[in-house]
């Protein structure tokens, strides 16, 4: 089998290794053929969100991923490469500072299992970054607070735990909510399933409500111009 990582080219023999997954690969080819292959793992379950890589320009984790000949495997996309398939997510992650995605002040209210379930699905989040590669709005603008730091604001701003979710709202007003162009691609890569895309719109809706409007739509008059000579009386004469 014939593997190209970061533009270098690998033979595998199908013969010494069981292809169960990327990392074992990894994993061989490292110990076996070049040492100097970089790469991040963790868990080897899926749930550390540490391995994430691109395979064929698709955002998989290496853990989760099945290779067939000829593949081409690459580090993720919107990051400072370090070395290989390791890049630098540090800014990604002080996006979730900035969306003051975390409890700040904690209610009295009673929680059910229903609320809790309720945000369930976005506590889910590995911040495996793969959401971050495939966004083009985070791609041309880093100040873009991105994709999993707004599921995980809207995970709070959902938690009848959070007694201030004005704050988080205010927080996803510049280059959050009404920069996200809503393309999905975020929801194609997630392995957890977040319907992130549907999130986001869920905090416009909460915006919306708290006053809020998008600011890339101004006001509209149709382009119409009453002082315009229709070539007729209006009046009928």
């Amino acid at each position: 089998m014939k593997l190209i990582i970061c533009n270098k080219e690998y033979i595998i023999d199908d013969n010494k290794i069981k292809r169960d997954s990327l990392l074992s690969i990894l994993t061989y080819i490292k110990t076996k053929l070049d040492n100097t292959l970089s790469f991040r793992s963790g868990c080897r379950s899926g749930v550390c969100g540490s391995c994430a890589i691109r395979v064929n320009g698709v955002e998989k984790l290496a853990c989760k991923t099945h290779l067939e000949d000829g593949d081409i495997v690459e580090p993720l996309k919107n990051t400072t490469i370090i070395k290989d398939l390791v890049v630098d997510i540090s800014s990604q992650a002080l996006c979730i500072k900035k969306a003051k995605a975390n409890l700040e002040e904690k209610s009295n209210q009673t929680i059910t299992s229903l609320d809790q379930k309720n945000i369930d699905l976005q506590s889910n989040c590995i911040l495996c970054n793969s959401c971050y590669s495939s966004c083009p709005v985070f791609e041309v603008n880093k100040d873009f607070i991105g994709p999993f730091a707004l599921t995980r604001a809207y995970r709070y701003v959902n938690d009848k735990k959070e007694d201030n979710t004005q704050t988080k709202i205010d927080a996803v007003q510049k280059d959050g909510i009404w920069d996200c162009t809503l393309c999905g691609n975020c929801n194609m890569v997630c392995p957890e399933r977040i319907d992130i895309k549907n999130d986001i719109m869920m905090l416009r809706n909460k915006s919306a409500q708290m006053g809020y409007s998008d600011p890339n739509i101004g006001s509209f008059d149709g382009g119409f111009n009453t002082n315009m000579d229709f070539g007729f009386n209006p009046n009928g004469f």
